[in-house]
C-alpha cells in the first residue's frame, strides 16, 4: 500500500502534522473532519522536507527491504503523537475498522471469544445464541482448521479474522476436543455478533436491581433504556450501576447515561479546548423526579474517561453513591479525524470538567507512558483542585473520581495463584465436558463433592501443585470457581456472567452501601427545600 505509493507518504503525514498542530488519542470519541488547507507554518513545512530526505535515505539504503507501512503506520506517526499526550492515537485500516466495529457493538462471523493456550488457539467461549454457539462449539476446543486452511502458525488475531465475513455466508470449522479421538467438523452460516455494550441487567434481589456498562458505544443509550424496559424500572427500589473495567467510549452516549439519573438541564460535563470552543453538556431528559430510587456506582482503576464522566456526574449532584478504587483518571477528549486510506486519527482536542469544575486528569508529565497506563496504584488527587458537590461535600481533582468509600478486593493467596495461572478450572472443563455428547446440566447446577474430587484428582494428574492442607482451606473458593467455569459450557457465558455477579463480593458490598445511597439523597433534597426557601424569604 503505502510502498507503492511514495506520494501517499508525504501527503499523509502532511495532514496528520497539521492536525497534530491541534492535539490527539483513545478512550473518549467525539467525530471531526480533517481540513484540507495547506499548513502555513514554515517550521512543519521544514519538517516535513528533513522527514521525507530521511526516509528516503532509509528506503534507499537499509541493509533490507524496508515495509513502508511498518515505517510509517507503527513508527513514525505514533513516535510524534507520543509527544503530545498518553492518549493520541493513529489507527492503520485494520486497527480503524477494529474501532468503528468496536463502537457499533456489532460484526459478522461466527460469535465466539478465541484465544491463545498451550501454544494453539482455543475457543474461550461462543456467545449465546451465535451460529457457534448453535452449532456446538465448547470452550476448550482447539481450532485445527478453517475451511482448507490448517491454522499451524497462525496467530489468533488471523484466525479471529477468517472466522469473519459477510452474513449468510459459510465457514468450515474443522476443531479436535479432548476426549476424542477424531476431529469434529462444524459447517457455520455466518451472521450479525452483536456485542451489547449494556450486556446485564438482573435482579440482585427483590427490587434491588443490578446493570453493567461494559463502554460506551453509538448504541449505549438505547440499549440502557431497553434493559430498563425490561426490567420494569417502577419496580426498581434501588440500583447498583456496575462500571468497572469500562474505558470509556462516546462522549454522547456517557452524557445520556448519565442524564437517565438527573433533572433536566442538569450540567453532566463541560469541555475546553485551544481550536474548539468551550462547551456545556446538559441533561436533556427529566428523569430525576421518575428515578428517584437510591443508585450505588461501582467504579475500579480500569473506569475511565466516559466512565468517569458518568460517575463524577452523579458524585457531584449527588445522585449516587461510588463505591470501589479510585478511577483511572483521563479528562481528556479525543476527536476522531478519519484519514485517506482507511486510516484514522484520534487527537486530544479538549479537557473534560466534572459538573463541580474537577479536571480529574492524572499527571502524565514526569513518568513514562508505561507506568501512567499499567502502574496508576497511587492514588493523585490534586489538593489544590477543591471543589464542591451540589450537597457541599469536599470532592477533588487531579488522579481519577475517588469513590466516597473505598473498596479493594481480597488478594488471592498462593493456592488461588497457582490455580489459575495454570488454567486449572478451563482444563479441567473441557476434560469433563469433552467426551460427552450433551454437555447441557439441571437448570440451578451446583457442583457436588465428587465433581470436587474428580477436580483435585485431575489437579494432581496435571502436576498443579498444591498440598491438601490447601485444597481444604479453600475448598468454597474451588466450589465457586468450579460453577462459574462449568456454567460456560453448561449453559453459557453469559449464564456464568450472572453467576459471577450474585458470587462478586463487591457486588454484595454494593448492595449494603444502598441505605447510604438513600441518605444522600435525603440530604440533597432537604437541601434543595432548604435554598428554595431561602430564595422565596429574599427581599424583592
Amino acid at each position: 500500500m503505502l510502498s507503492q505509493n511514495r506520494s501517499f507518504i508525504r501527503s499523509s503525514v502532511g495532514i496528520v502534522v497539521v492536525i497534530a498542530a491541534c492535539a490527539a488519542a483513545a478512550g473518549m470519541w467525539t467525530g471531526g473532519r480533517v481540513s484540507a488547507a495547506p499548513p502555513n507554518d514554515d517550521s512543519i513545512s521544514q519538517s516535513m522536507k528533513a522527514f521525507t530526505s530521511v526516509f528516503d535515505v532509509v528506503e534507499q539504503n537499509f541493509a533490507d527491504k524496508v515495509d513502508a507501512d511498518k515505517a510509517i503506520y507503527n513508527g513514525a506517526v505514533p513516535g510524534m503523537l507520543r509527544t503530545l499526550d498518553p492518549h493520541s492515537n493513529f489507527f492503520d485500516p485494520k486497527a480503524y475498522a477494529a474501532l468503528r466495529e468496536d463502537q457499533r457493538g456489532q460484526y459478522y462471523g461466527v460469535g465466539m471469544q478465541v484465544g491463545p493456550r498451550n501454544g494453539k488457539t482455543m475457543i474461550m467461549w461462543p456467545f449465546e445464541n451465535s451460529p457457534a454457539y448453535r452449532a456446538g462449539l465448547r470452550p476448550g476446543d482447539v481450532i485445527a482448521q478453517i475451511n482448507d486452511k490448517k491454522t499451524d502458525g497462525l496467530n489468533t488475531t488471523e484466525i479471529a479474522e477468517l472466522l469473519k465475513g459477510p452474513r449468510g455466508t459459510k465457514v468450515q470449522v474443522r476443531v479436535s476436543r479432548e476426549g476424542l479421538t477424531t476431529p469434529v467438523v462444524y459447517d457455520i452460516v455466518r451472521d450479525a455478533i452483536a456485542r451489547p455494550s449494556v450486556p446485564e441487567a438482573i435482579w440482585l434481589k427483590p427490587g434491588i436491581a443490578y446493570m453493567n456498562v461494559t463502554q460506551f458505544g453509538e448504541n449505549t443509550s438505547k440499549e440502557f433504556e431497553e434493559q430498563f424496559r425490561k426490567l420494569g424500572e417502577n419496580n426498581i427500589k434501588g440500583l447498583v450501576l456496575d462500571l468497572r473495567g469500562n474505558p470509556g467510549g462516546l462522549l454522547n452516549e456517557g452524557v445520556e447515561v448519565a442524564g437517565h439519573f438527573l433533572k433536566k438541564n442538569d450540567l453532566v460535563v463541560s469541555h475546553r479546548g485551544r481550536a474548539q470552543p468551550n462547551k456545556n453538556y446538559y441533561s436533556k431528559s427529566d428523569n430525576g423526579g421518575k428515578t428517584g430510587y437510591p443508585v450505588v456506582v461501582v467504579v475500579n482503576r480500569s473506569s475511565a474517561s466516559a466512565a468517569e464522566i458518568v460517575s463524577g456526574a452523579l458524585q457531584d449532584h449527588d445522585r449516587a453513591w461510588v463505591l470501589g478504587e479510585p478511577t483511572f483518571g483521563k479528562g481528556l477528549v479525543q476527536t476522531v479525524f478519519p484519514l485517506s486510506e482507511n486510516t484514522g486519527l484520534a487527537l486530544t482536542t479538549a479537557h473534560y470538567y466534572t459538573p463541580s469544575g474537577r479536571l480529574i486528569q492524572r499527571d502524565y508529565s514526569h513518568i513514562s507512558f508505561l507506568d501512567y497506563y499499567y502502574r496508576n496504584k497511587n492514588e493523585q488527587k490534586d489538593l489544590s483542585d477543591v471543589k464542591m458537590t451540589d450537597a457541599g461535600r469536599t470532592v477533588y481533582g487531579g488522579g481519577g473520581i475517588t469513590p466516597d468509600e473505598k473498596y479493594e478486593a481480597a488478594k488471592l493467596n498462593k493456592f488461588q495463584i497457582e490455580l489459575l495461572r495454570k488454567s486449572g478450572f478451563f482444563n479441567f472443563s473441557a476434560a469433563y465436558f469433552g467426551p460427552k455428547t450433551d454437555a447441557r446440566m439441571p437448570k440451578g447446577w451446583e457442583p457436588d463433592e465428587n465433581i470436587v474430587n474428580q477436580l483435585h484428582d485431575y489437579l494432581l494428574k496435571n502436576t498443579v501443585e498444591f498440598t491438601e492442607a490447601d485444597f481444604t482451606a479453600n475448598h468454597q473458593w474451588v466450589k465457586e470457581q468450579l460453577k462459574r467455569e462449568m456454567y460456560i459450557t453448561a449453559f453459557s457465558w453469559e449464564q456464568s456472567v450472572r453467576v459471577n455477579i450474585q458470587q462478586d463480593p463487591e457486588i454484595a458490598r454494593a448492595v449494603d452501601a444502598m441505605p447510604k445511597a438513600v441518605t444522600l439523597l435525603e440530604n440533597a433534597k432537604k437541601l434543595l427545600v432548604q435554598r428554595v426557601n431561602q430564595q422565596e424569604r429574599l427581599p424583592r
